[in-house]
This record gives C-alpha cells, structure tokens and sequence, in this order.
C-alpha cells in the first residue's frame, strides 16, 4: 500500500472521509424520514372525524357502521402491528416503513371513490395496516440510529405525530370546501403528504434497513433468538399503560366536544376546546421524552400526567362549562402519556431486536385493550342520560394507569427478566 493509500497519521483517509459524509447524508434522511412518517401516522383518522357525517351521508352508511369506524383504527393497530418485526427482520426497518407509507398513500388516494361502504372500510384498513406497522418499528429506527439521543428523537417523531393530529383535524374542512365542497377531495388530499413520507426511506431501503453505515448491514447483523416477551412483567406493565393511556385518548378525541355541547358550550367553541387538547401534545411531546431518558426512572411522570387527568376528569363532572378551557389543558397534559410509552419502549430494551419486540407486544396488546372504551363511554351515556357515568369510568380508568405507568417506568429491561 502506497503512502498515499495509507494517508498521513491523524488525518482521514479519502475513503474515511468519503465514509463519514456518507453517514452524515444517510442520517440526515433518517430524521426526515422519521419527521414525515410521523406526520403521516394520524391524518387518516382525524381528517375522517372532521368529515365523518359527510362521509356518512355520501355513502348511505348506518349509525352502526359509521361507530364501527371509530373503532376500526386500534383494531388494525393491533392486528396489524404485531406481524411488524417479523416483517422488519426479513426486509428491515426502513423497507417496511417505505412500504407502510406506500400502504398509506394508496389507502387515501382510492377510499373516497370506491363507491360504497365496504370499499371505503376496506381501503381504510389498507391506510391503517400502513400506520400500524409504521407505529411499531419508529421506536426500533430510533433506538437503532440514535441510541444516545433516544429521548430528543422520540421527542422530535411525537411532536411531528401530534403536530399531524392536530392539523388534520383542523384543516380537513377548510381544505374541502377550498376544492370544492366535496369530502372526498377533503380526504384525498391527505395522500400527498403519505407520498412524500415514502421518498427518503427509498435510498434507505437499498442499503437494506436501517442499520448505520459503519455497522454491520442488516443482512450481516448477528441473528437474535426472540424473547420470551410475555415472561416480562414490564412488557405487561408496559402494555396495559399503553392501552389505558390510548382509552383515554381515544375518549378524548370521540366524545369530549359533545361533553362540552352538553353542557351549553357553543358546538365551535366545543371545537376549538379540542384543538387545544390536541395541540397541547406538540410542545409537550417533544419535552416530556428527553425529561424522561434523564431520569433514572420515568414512573414518576406518569403519575404527573395521571394526576392531571383526574384534574381534568373531575372538572369536567363538576363544572364543565364553568372551567371548560382548564379541563381542556389538563386533559391535554394527560394525554402526553402516549410520547412517554414510546420513550420507555425505547428504554426497556437493550437491543433493536428486544425493542421491536416489545414494541409490537406493547403496542398490539395495548390497542386491543383501548378497542371497548370509546364504545363503552357511548353505550354508558345512552343509557344514564348524562355524562356523570361515563366520567366516573374514565376517571377510576386513570388509578389502574398511573400505577402500570409507574411499574413500567422502573430501571429493568425485558431481556433481564425473561433470561432471569
């Protein structure tokens, strides 16, 4: 080897240098990807709720049917989402994710113009397949490229996640009646940025998954023998925190404008009360997961958060016109648990193989447990005449939460207690 090949001591070699400016792009595309895909993971469903009597009317759908769809979303989560590491150890991470993003694209071009229910829940589905899978390998892609920055990660990918909710719900109107009144351009619409998400994993997706470039590839990386996942009680603690915390959010999101309604609040301000509670999971996502790597333990946070929802839920039974605006912040604040269960997932396992699992264990087990709960509020409130019951459910729901959340957030991993 010449001189010139072997490169002056201290200094980097071309190729050294061509290699770090090669990690360097590939990591920037990364974090676009995570931002994009984030965005992507709830417009589906929220650009529906904001247009859902429309769809209703346009399809001939039954009330029945037209409750099924809310709880269509966890359903497929679940289904969906547990079939992901096995699809992220054959193709790796970053493929499925592009597929994923695909699935989304595809969903929302072609549901408002199947012409009738079953076409419209079919392609449904195929959007939330996308989402369910993408749901599940975002906290291995960030453990994977970022294991020292996990926290401000899973901070940056919930704040894109809640940003995505919240403006879906917010401009799925407006952008309808801007392409001419029709709520199918009003749910269309939504695939242009799903098509966006799929761009940066495609380099990605060649370099097959998303190992880092100066790791061994995904093709090349030592074989893991899958955990005893169900053996760990804080993959248990961690599943069931993760499906009380979606109960709740999924609550929030179906009924508590209606709640306000209720009560003699204006239908408008009713929404915006709403957007307020969504929007507070912006800023807060990003900061609750960076507090939370910092600590040793993360139960005490959700005992923070737990804390405000019961504020939350008891002014809301009390008073919930009176202090509307407050409730509507507290409610907020309590609903940033689901930012903390996806740091924790990051957490709790040691290896990208041990989180995906514990991902997909989490995240499938928990949105089953969410499936009832929305129902459950509606069938309570038919029934009571009143809000008082349904509020009590939620409310002794958070006891259960906050004391899962707090085992969860205990210093172990999964792999220490299922070899122990």
């Amino acid at each position: 080897m010449s001189s010139a090949e072997r490169g002056t001591p201290g200094v980097p070699s071309p190729q050294e240098r061509g290699a770090e400016r090669t990690r360097a792009w590939a990591t920037r595309l990364v974090v676009a990807g995570i931002v994009l895909s984030a965005l992507n993971l709830r417009p589906a469903i929220t650009s529906l709720g904001a247009l859902l009597e429309e769809v209703r009317d346009g399809l001939g759908m039954s009330g029945s049917v037209a409750g099924l769809l809310t709880s269509v979303p966890p359903l497929c989560f679940a289904v969906f989402g547990v079939t992901a590491p096995r699809l992220a150890r054959r193709f790796g991470p970053a493929a499925v994710v592009c597929a994923g993003m695909a699935a989304i694209t595809a969903g929302l071009l072609i549901r408002p113009y199947l012409g009738g229910t079953a076409g419209f829940l079919a392609a449904s589905a195929l959007a939330l397949m996308g989402i369910a899978v993408s749901n599940v390998l975002m906290p291995v892609i960030v453990k994977r490229w970022f294991p020292d920055r996990v926290g401000s990660m899973t901070g940056l990918y919930s704040m894109a996640l809640a940003l995505g909710t919240s403006v879906a719900a917010a401009v799925t109107v407006p952008l309808a009646d801007a392409l001419g009144g029709g709520w199918q351009g009003g749910l269309t619409v939504w695939a242009a940025l799903a098509a966006a998400a799929v761009l940066p994993w495609l380099p990605l997706v060649r370099e097959r998954g998303t190992a880092r470039p100066q790791e061994p590839e995904h093709g090349a990386a030592p074989r893991h023998a899958p955990l005893r996942i169900t053996r760990s009680r804080t993959a248990w603690a961690l599943a069931v925190f993760f499906g009380l915390q979606a109960t709740a959010a999924y609550v929030t999101m179906g009924w508590m404008p209606q709640i306000f309604r209720d009560a003699g609040v204006p239908a408008g301000t009713a929404g915006v009360l709403l957007a307020v509670t969504m929007v507070m999971g912006v800023p807060l996502a990003f900061v609750i997961p960076r507090v939370a790597t910092r600590l040793p333990q993360q139960g005490p946070i959700a005992l923070v958060l737990g804390a405000c929802g019961l504020a939350g839920y008891a002014g809301l039974y009390l008073a919930p016109a009176g202090g509307a605006w407050v409730w509507a912040l507290l409610l907020g604040v309590s609903n940033c648990a689901f930012p903390l269960a996806l740091t924790m997932v990051g957490m709790r396992a040691r290896s990208g193989p041990g989180v995906a699992q514990l991902s997909a264990f989490a995240q499938s087990t928990g949105y089953l447990i969410s499936i009832p709960g929305p129902l459950l509020v509606g069938v309570l409130y038919q029934h009571s005449g009143g809000w008082g019951l349904p509020i009590a459910l939620m409310a002794a729901l958070m006891v259960p939460q906050m004391a899962v959340g707090f085992l969860a957030g205990r210093d172990r991993t999964v792999e220490d207690e299922v070899t122990r």
